[in-house]
């Protein structure tokens, strides 16, 4: 009667604290130039080393330049911070992929890339969409600076259990539908509270039907509905996206691995704390139109009214609105934007990259539109240049950029101008997320594509 969840939860709890906690082993530990800063130095002043460093993997991604990687970075804190990463990460044997290299690129898209993510680990890192794993069936979350220092002194943290759900998505995905879409919907229902205290595994033949690239993208926001995490049962799916990647399991270890694998699925008769089911037919091309990612709709419908809120709700509700220029009953078709961005940990992997340029193949970029186009890894660049995508957008009149996390948080050069209205692929669109006063919409490739050749908000479906 266990969940996935429990399984590997339960399979790396060392003991349990009393008042409930648990001392959790974590197989893996992903680390950036962001968060990790503080850890090293805690660690240096207790006299600690790090426990095992073979099991820790670093790439700077949220503060690099996506153009001029040769060059130095040229902004002070960003090439500090970068530098700092590089100098604790040798001092302490941790291998890194250093900017520019083969490997670099936005941490949760070179973990399952490589094969460092495998089914059934336990994986932390110190930053909230370490979710992503998840797809590969994994326990994987995002952890604070002080647990950070936690999992590279012991290779253990201290966690209470989260509750468990399943979210269901039932029958096929209709036309212009992507992953980006799915999880966009499901927050729009269940509110950014919805998951609160959970542990997410998204089920349902809709779910089993996707890549593992979309499998990410829906766990990567399942902490966007206040869940701890997301995660995904590994199936053949998982299994064909794994072989043959460079740290996977090879020969008889693989087939070892395959049988160990296969075996993690929630037993028929699980029980959920909670359990929802939504219908795949009901999905549309989204967008948000708001300040949270629960603040979406259907790319064709109405901004929803406030009539049916609580006071307090219809004032940060009017308070988001405002700050996004928008108001009750409007469309959001036609819509002015000014500057479209894909990529992220979110949807800057290869099949991202293929859906915006092949739907903006034998088109033009709108001349209004300023787009950033950066995939999420060298290897995905690498990629997008060998299969000629590189070539289509710049046709179109696009650029194909060098890999980061770019415009999702304005903590590098790429940043939205105040005031103006950005379409982003990326996860989040809180107030500020990408530069002082820039106002996001969030949507996947195809919404992103649409608004690009076209200038305002399209509906995709209208123009494939």
């Amino acid at each position: 009667m266990n969940t996935l969840f429990d399984k590997i939860w339960d399979a790396h709890t060392v003991r349990v604290i009393d008042g409930g906690s648990c001392v959790l082993y974590i197989d893996r530990q992903y680390i950036h130039e962001v968060t990790s800063p503080q850890a090293f130095a805690g660690l240096r002043q207790r006299g600690i080393e790090v426990f095992r460093p073979q099991q820790v993997t670093a790439s700077p991604d949220h503060n690099i330049p996506t153009t001029n990687q040769h060059l130095p970075i040229a902004e002070p804190q960003s090439a500090e911070q970068v530098a700092t990463l590089e100098r604790n990460c040798a001092e302490n044997g941790i291998t890194i992929f250093p900017i520019g290299s083969e490997r670099n690129g936005i941490i949760h898209v070179i973990g399952p890339q490589t094969g460092l993510t495998q089914p059934g680990m336990t994986i932390v890192c110190g930053d909230s969409h370490t979710s992503t794993h998840g797809a590969l069936g994994c326990v994987a979350f995002g952890i604070g600076t002080s647990e950070v220092e936690m999992a590279l002194a012991s290779q253990c943290i201290l966690q209470s259990k989260p509750k468990s759900m399943r979210i269901n998505i039932e029958g096929e995905l209709g036309k212009g539908v992507c992953s980006k879409d799915i999880i966009l919907y499901i927050i729009s229902k269940l509110g950014t509270g919805g998951g609160t205290g959970h542990f997410v595994e998204f089920a349902g033949s809709a779910i089993r039907s996707l890549s593992m690239e979309a499998r990410m993208t829906i766990c990567n926001m399942s902490i966007e509905m206040g869940a701890r995490g997301g995660m995904i049962a590994p199936d053949q799916t998982t299994f064909d996206y794994l072989k043959g990647r460079e740290f996977a399991p090879k020969g008889e270890e693989w087939d070892a691995a395959v049988e160990r694998w296969s075996k993690l699925c929630s037993d028929d008769d699980a029980v959920f704390d909670k359990e929802v089911t939504f219908d795949a037919a009901d999905i549309q091309p989204m967008i948000t139109y708001g300040t949270n990612p629960g603040m979406g709709m259907a790319i064709d419908a109405e901004i929803p009214s406030s009539a049916d809120m609580d006071t307090a709700s219809k004032v940060s509700y009017a308070k988001a609105l405002g700050y996004m220029g928008f108001a009750e009953g409007e469309k959001m078709i036609g819509k002015k934007v000014d500057y479209v961005f894909v990529g992220s940990c979110t949807n800057g992997r290869i099949e991202d990259l293929r859906a915006f340029a092949h739907f903006v193949k034998g088109k033009k970029k709108a001349d209004n539109i300023t787009a950033w186009i950066v995939p999420g890894s060298k290897e995905v660049e690498r990629m997008a240049i060998e299969e000629g995508l590189r070539d289509i957008l710049d046709e179109a009149g696009f650029e194909l950029r060098q890999p980061g996390c770019s415009a999702c948080l304005a903590m590098n050069e790429d940043k939205i101008p105040a005031g103006k209205y950005c379409v982003a692929t990326s996860n989040r669109n809180f107030e500020g997320r990408q530069g002082p006063d820039a106002r996001t919409m969030l949507a996947g490739p195809l919404v992103a594509a649409a608004a690009a050749v076209t200038g305002v908000i399209t509906d995709p479906r209208e123009l494939m």
